[in-house]
């Protein structure tokens, strides 16, 4: 019997391994699958939107593809923190137990640096696309403008500029190479430190090193979020709630300043009908007023082909659905706002102060946002479609800050961002804008949901005495009080507070965010609204790029 009852029990061991390893096959194939349709989804997008605002004369295929190419990394690394914050609530039961995979530490150290090297990897290739690709494809794509150089020049050309991207890379690989994550001691001599530096870099394998450039490019990022995301945030629901301004109406309007303007012309030809020259002032007022109606017709061009358009009827009969659109997209952003702002004050209260980089673990202070992603952590998969969108919500709030404003270097506008009319060169600046925004997302979702970002909807178990010297077991959600063995880390979380003074930048970059989003909230609500053909027409533009448009 004993016997028998021992097979019995070795069969169903058998038996629960062999489901175990069928669940985790169908679910590993599952996943490969949703991964590969995302990402077909992630190359189509990119596709149609380059190809939206690609200027037709202009565009070469090397710019395109690398165009669409950077777009769709942006966006996938945009994907690591949502997948990583999966992976480590995937590995526990919501009883707050490990699953029988997950069990061994070895197993889900492995799994923890599989993530890792897929943020290494991915951030490789987004230093590659910063210091390399971008940059050669938009030398090469300017010395093109040379009607007397050949190929193989071109190339060279747009090598000897990519050397000196190259050499800045080599700089902050070297300097994250050296820097220390732990200061050495101080009683040393100077043999004793420099010997300390060689051996932070041999034990670290050099990962500090790709670390640290891509923290560099991430305050980069973090000026570009202050700057286009903040705006967008802002620009973005109150152009949806306001709407455009009426079609007859600005043609009507448009109609009149021709009409002024044609008057004023005449005026100041009628001086000179009896052959009297006009003063330098009068031609001069003359050349201005000529300039002025001919954009003037242009517009007027523009918005009768706006007036014909099946689109703005189309926009016209989803207008409510644009105005709901609008305020729940600016309800999300007042969320953000406050959600950041309360975990700015927590750190400012609760945290050791600069020289830990305003760390704080779990916490202290109610965040909505935070308290709200754990509410929806027992229905499975609210809080990860949750997070995915808050993802999204910065890329595309972004990519409207940097249409709305265009490319600007300090006060130098450089690039204007237009459907069917934008330069290469824009479009290639565009993606690499993203590329570095995308880099600061993951602090700044860290910021909105510290809890969650750092554990995921992990629980582990805890014993609570109770009557008669007994105890039972309950579930708690993972912070900063757990046991070490019991709840894991993100790899995000420890990605981002690798060198402490970055953190400590990026926490007074989160209050400049918080400003600059209320300076953009009132700039838009004191704004009218805009013209249904609005960045369409201006005065810069030549007539090829308007005639591109209209066909």
């Amino acid at each position: 019997m004993r016997l028998h009852s021992n097979s019995s029990k070795a069969f169903r061991g058998a038996q629960e391994v062999k489901m175990a390893a069928q669940t985790l096959l169908t679910e590993s194939v599952l996943g490969w699958s949703i991964f590969t349709i995302i990402l077909l989804v992630i190359l189509a997008f990119c596709w149609v939107y380059i190809r939206k605002f690609q200027s037709r004369q202009e565009s070469e295929a090397v710019s395109t593809i690398t165009a669409i190419c950077a777009l769709a990394v942006a966006l996938i690394s945009s994907a690591l923190l949502p997948v990583d914050i999966f992976l480590v609530s995937f590995m526990k039961y919501p009883n707050g137990t490990y699953k029988e995979w997950a069990a061994d530490n070895v197993t889900r150290a492995n799994i923890e640096d599989s993530v890792l090297y897929g943020y290494y990897t991915l951030y490789s290739i987004i230093l590659f696309c910063v210091f390399l690709w971008i940059p050669f494809v938009y030398f090469y794509y300017e010395e093109r403008d040379d009607d007397n150089i050949n190929k193989c020049s071109q190339v060279k050309n747009a090598l000897k500029y990519t050397i000196g991207f190259a050499i800045v890379c080599i700089a902050l690989l070297l300097i994250g190479a050296f820097v220390p994550l732990q200061p050495p001691q101080q009683n040393g001599t100077q043999w004793d430190k420099v010997q300390y530096l060689f051996e932070e870099l041999g034990s670290s394998h050099g990962l500090p090193a790709l670390s640290f450039s891509i923290s560099s490019l991430t305050l980069i990022g973090m000026l570009a979020v202050i700057t286009y995301t903040a705006y967008g945030m802002s620009v973005l629901p109150l152009n949806l709630i306001k709407g455009t301004r009426s079609v007859a109406y600005e043609r009507l309007e448009n109609t009149e300043d021709m009409d002024d303007v044609e008057q004023q012309i005449d005026i100041l030809k009628s001086k000179c009908k009896d052959g009297r020259p006009l003063s330098s002032r009068d031609r001069r007022s003359l050349h201005e007023l000529e300039g002025k109606l001919q954009v003037l017709r242009r517009r007027n061009r523009h918005l009768e082909i706006a007036e014909r358009n099946c689109c703005s009827k189309v926009g016209s009969a989803l207008r409510p659905f644009k105005i709901v659109l609008g305020i729940f997209f600016i309800l999300v952003a007042l969320l953000f706002v406050v959600a950041l702002l309360i975990s700015n004050l927590d750190k400012a209260l609760h945290s050791a102060g600069i020289s830990s980089g305003f760390v704080v673990f779990g916490t202290n202070l109610t965040n909505p946002l935070n308290e709200l992603l754990l509410v929806l952590q027992p229905v499975f998969p609210l809080d990860y479609i949750l997070i995915t969108v808050i993802t999204m919500y910065f890329v595309f709030t972004s990519m409207a800050g940097i249409r709305n404003m265009g490319i600007w270097f300090f006060w130098i506008r450089l690039y204007k961002i237009r459907p069917k009319r934008t330069r290469p060169q824009a479009l290639l600046f565009l993606c690499m804008i993203l590329l570095l925004i995308v880099l600061h997302t993951s602090y700044m979702i860290y910021s909105l949901a510290p809890q969650y970002v750092m554990y995921g909807s992990q629980k582990y178990l805890v014993l609570l005495p109770s009557v008669n010297n007994a105890t039972f077991s309950a579930t708690r959600s993972c912070d900063a009080d757990a046991p070490e063995d019991q709840c894991t880390v993100t790899r995000s979380y420890l990605f981002l507070h690798k060198f402490w003074f970055f953190s400590t930048i990026y926490y007074f970059g989160n209050w400049a965010f918080i400003i600059t989003f209320l300076i953009g909230l009132v700039v838009s609500c004191c704004r009218g609204k805009k013209s249904v053909i609005e960045g369409e027409v201006e005065a810069d533009d030549s007539d090829l790029s308007d005639d591109e448009y209209i066909h």
